[in-house]
Formats: C-alpha cells, structure tokens, sequence
C-alpha cells in the first residue's frame, strides 16, 4: 500500500504546477525587459565593432601565448596526481553544494508560483488576511465606537453559511524546529 500512498501524494502535491507557473511568470518578467536590452546593444554596437576592427592581432596572440607559458610553467608533474585528487573532491563538494542551491531555487520559484496562481485568481494571500484581521477593529460595539450600520448588518445576517471548506493548501515554506536551546 505504500507504493499506492506515494503515488497518490506525488499526483495530488502541487508544488511542480506552481513551480510551473513560477517560472512562466518569472519568464515573463524577463521578456518584459528585452526591448530595453536590444536598443542598449543596438546603441553599444559600433563602438564594439570598431573596438575589435581596431585590435592588434598580433598583439593578442603574444598576450595568449604569454599566457598559456604561464600555465604550462606552474605545473609540478610530481604533485599533479595529488592535484587530481583534489580537485575531484572539491568538484564533489561543488556538486552537493549546487544540488541545495537546486533545491532552494526550486522551493523558491515553486512559491512564488503559488503567489502568482493566487494573483491570477485572483485571490487574497492569507498572509494579507490575517494582518487585516489583526490591524482592524472588531465590527460591533466596543467601548466609544459606534455600532454597525444597519445595512452592513443586515448583509452578514443574509450570507448562508459554507456548508463544505475547500481541502487544505500544503505549503511550501520550510519549518524550522526549536529546540529547547534555541529558546533560552
């Protein structure tokens, strides 16, 4: 059954559709600012052209093999066994260091997927609710305030009730645990 629940939690998880729309939207965002990009190139154009038109070709060859002498002169054949090895371990290294970088970019995009869907539908973030619901004062009669007015009132005594709440959202946000060293 474990292999039915996996599946069923990998087909209903939406985080690769908001990560999908994330990235339309971030995409998006960036074609909006080709056009700035074509008429700064269009406008840096030919001073880069007359810029190489004008270069010594003699000059750059001298300064690659100047270069390349360099190189080839910093290299000890006894430590380049030891260099390798190195090197493959650093390379690992990097590599789990881009396979988190992966992951948070991923959860990243996939939130800001989410808030996009919410924006297209239209939808208030929750987050913007629940300020709301904190900064303003409770309808009614409070101490010196005036009580509500009638058509308002009248507006909440016709709304039905919801008869069946939409299933839960999972977020994307990580959730850090506290430990009871963290708290002194």
């Amino acid at each position: 059954m474990a292999i039915a629940d996996d599946l069923k939690k990998t087909l209903t998880d939406p985080t690769p559709l908001y990560f999908a729309a994330g990235t339309a939207d971030l995409a998006v965002q960036q074609a909006k600012k080709v056009p700035d990009l074509i008429e700064q190139l269009r406008a840096e154009a030919p001073a880069r052209i007359e810029a190489v038109k004008n270069t010594d070709p003699k000059a750059v060859q001298d300064a690659v093999t100047a270069k390349v002498a360099e190189v080839l002169g910093a290299i000890d054949p006894k430590k380049l066994g030891e260099t390798a090895q190195d090197l493959a371990l650093r390379g690992v290294g990097v590599a789990a260091e881009y396979a988190v970088r992966a992951k948070e970019t991923y959860d990243k995009v996939a939130v800001h997927g989410e808030q996009a869907v919410r924006s297209w539908r239209g939808e208030v973030s929750a987050e913007i609710v629940d300020i709301a619901v904190a900064v303003e004062p409770e309808t009614g009669t409070q101490a010196g305030a005036e009580p509500a007015s009638e058509p308002v009132a009248e507006a909440a005594a016709d709304e039905k009730p919801v008869a069946k709440k939409s299933p839960a959202r999972k977020s994307t946000a990580k959730k850090v645990a506290v430990t009871a060293d963290d708290a002194s």
